[in-house]
C-alpha cells in the first residue's frame, strides 16, 4: 500500500477542510479529502455567514464566481422580550472588496470551494465515514473507512464541533457543556421580490439579524435571521449548560422566537425547506485544545476555533484563516519530510501571527461574561422595553421627562448591579 501512500488526509469536506486541501495540492502536496456526506456540504448545516476576506486572499475575487446568497448591507440587533422589541438598525454602503460579507448556504457554498481543491489537484471522496484513525507507535499514520486502509504522513481533522475521532482517539478532550452550543435553523423559502421588500432591501443586498432574550427563554444564546437569494435562514442557540436549566427546549425556543411579533411577519407565507440542528464551540481561546501532535492537526470547528462576539458570529472566516496556517505548516512538513509533533507545532505558530490570534484575546473573556451575567439575557431586555415604552407612550397625562423615565427603571432593575454587569461586559470586549 505504500505506493498508494498520500501526503496529507484531510477528514472532513467543510469550508476548513476544503480550503486546507486546496492549498497544499497547490503545493504539490498529494492530499485526499474524506467528506461523510453524498456531496459536499450534505452535513455542513451552519450558515448564516460568510466575511470575504480571508478566502479572498487564497482565491482572488472568488466572490465573483462563488454561489454566494445576499450581500450584507443591513445589521439588526433586537432584545426580545416576551411581547417587545428595542432593537438597533445599521444599513451601510457596501464595503469595499475584502471588508465584506454575504450570506451563504453551505448546501450551495461547500460544493463549490471543494471543486476549487479539485481542480487544483486534490482528490475528493464523499459518502466516506472515517471510523477511526490509524495510530503506530504514538504516530497517526492514516484512516480506516469500513474495510479499507489508508495511510498518509499525516491527517488532519477537520469533522466540525462534534469531532469524535479526536475525542475517541484521545487527542481532545470531551469539551464541557458550558463551552459548547446547541443551535437549530430552518430555511424558508420566499420569492427573492418580496424578501427585497420585506426586509426593506436593493436587488441582492441582505440582512443580518441577531435577536437576544426571549429568543432564547432568557438563557445565554439567541436568535437569528439572515436574507438569502430566495430563501431565509432563521434559528435559535442555546448554551448546553443554560439549555439543562431552561423551561423549554430548543424545539419550543424555536417554535416561540418564530411566534414572536417581531419575528412573525417577516416569515409570513413561507414554506419549509429544510430543518437541521448542529452543535457550535462557544469556548473561545481558553477552550482551544491541543491543536497538533505526531502526525495529526485539527483545524476549524474541531478546534473550537469560533467566536461569539454578540454582535456577530464568526466561524467560516476563522476555519479559512486555521486551514491556510495548517496548511503551511504542512507543506514545510512535507519538504522537510518531517511530520514530527515538533515539526507541525509550527501550526500553532502560525496561528499566534496571525489575526485569528488576535480575535481569540480579543473576546477570551466573553464566553464566561455571558455565563456569569443572565441578566443581559434576563433582565435588561425588559429594562430597555420599559424605558421605551414610556418615552413613546401618550395618554393624556403629563409627560415624564427622560431623565426620570431612564433614572426610575435603571433604580428598579439595580443601579449597582447594571454598573457592575456594565464594567464586566466592557472588559470582556
Amino acid at each position: 500500500m505504500d505506493e498508494d501512500k498520500f501526503d496529507v488526509i484531510v477528514v472532513g469536506g467543510g469550508i476548513a477542510g476544503c480550503t486546507c486541501a486546496l492549498l497544499l495540492a497547490r503545493a504539490g502536496v498529494k492530499v485526499l479529502l474524506l467528506e461523510r456526506a453524498s456531496h459536499a456540504g450534505g452535513k455542513n448545516v451552519s450558515g448564516g455567514r460568510l466575511y470575504t476576506y480571508s478566502l479572498d486572499e487564497i482565491i482572488p475575487g472568488f466572490a465573483n464566481q462563488a454561489p454566494l446568497e445576499r450581500q450584507i448591507t443591513h445589521e439588526k440587533f433586537s432584545l426580545l422580550t416576551a411581547d417587545s422589541a428595542v432593537t438597533l438598525d445599521y444599513h451601510h454602503p457596501i464595503f469595499s472588496e475584502g471588508s465584506t460579507s454575504y450570506s451563504v448556504l453551505r448546501s450551495r457554498f461547500d460544493p463549490w470551494l471543494m471543486a476549487q481543491a479539485e481542480a487544483a489537484g486534490a482528490q475528493c471522496l464523499t459518502g466516506v465515514q472515517v471510523d477511526s484513525l490509524i495510530e503506530k507507535q504514538g504516530v497517526i499514520c492514516g484512516v480506516k473507512a469500513g474495510d479499507d486502509e489508508i495511510y498518509a504522513r499525516a491527517v488532519v481533522l477537520s469533522e466540525g464541533a462534534n469531532t469524535l475521532l479526536a475525542e475517541r482517539h484521545n487527542l481532545v478532550s470531551k469539551p464541557q457543556p458550558k463551552t459548547m452550543a446547541v443551535g437549530v435553523k430552518e430555511v424558508l423559502t420566499l420569492d427573492s421580490d418580496v424578501i427585497e421588500e420585506r426586509f426593506a432591501l436593493e436587488e441582492n443586498e441582505g440582512t443580518a439579524w441577531l435577536f437576544a432574550g426571549n429568543a432564547s427563554a432568557g438563557k445565554v444564546g439567541g436568535g437569528f435571521v439572515y436574507t438569502n437569494r430566495d430563501t431565509l435562514s432563521l434559528g435559535v442557540v442555546c448554551n448546553l449548560s443554560a439549555l439543562s436549566d431552561a423551561n423549554q427546549n430548543l424545539a419550543a425556543m424555536l417554535e416561540n422566537f418564530k411566534q414572536h411579533p417581531a419575528v412573525r411577519p417577516l416569515i409570513r407565507k413561507t414554506e419549509l425547506l429544510e430543518y437541521s440542528a448542529h452543535l457550535i464551540p462557544e469556548g473561545g481561546i481558553n477552550c482551544v485544545p491541543p491543536l497538533s501532535g505526531a502526525g495529526y492537526v485539527i483545524i476549524g470547528d474541531a478546534a473550537g476555533l469560533c467566536v461569539n462576539a454578540g454582535h456577530t458570529v464568526r466561524g467560516m472566516d476563522l476555519a479559512v484563516l486555521s486551514a491556510k496556517a495548517a496548511a503551511q505548516a504542512l507543506i514545510d512538513a512535507s519538504q522537510t519530510n518531517s511530520f514530527t509533533a515538533q515539526s507541525l507545532a509550527h501550526y500553532r505558530a502560525h496561528l499566534e501571527s496571525g489575526s485569528l490570534w488576535s480575535v481569540l484575546q480579543q473576546y477570551r473573556s466573553l464566553p464566561e461574561t455571558l455565563l456569569q451575567t443572565p441578566a443581559l439575557f434576563e433582565r435588561y431586555p425588559q429594562l430597555a422595553a420599559d424605558i421605551l415604552q414610556q418615552l413613546y407612550r401618550v395618554n393624556g397625562t403629563s409627560a415624564k421627562p427622560l431623565r426620570k423615565i431612564i433614572w426610575n427603571n435603571v433604580r428598579r432593575a439595580g443601579l449597582f448591579k447594571l454598573i457592575k454587569d456594565g464594567i464586566r461586559g466592557a472588559r470582556s470586549l
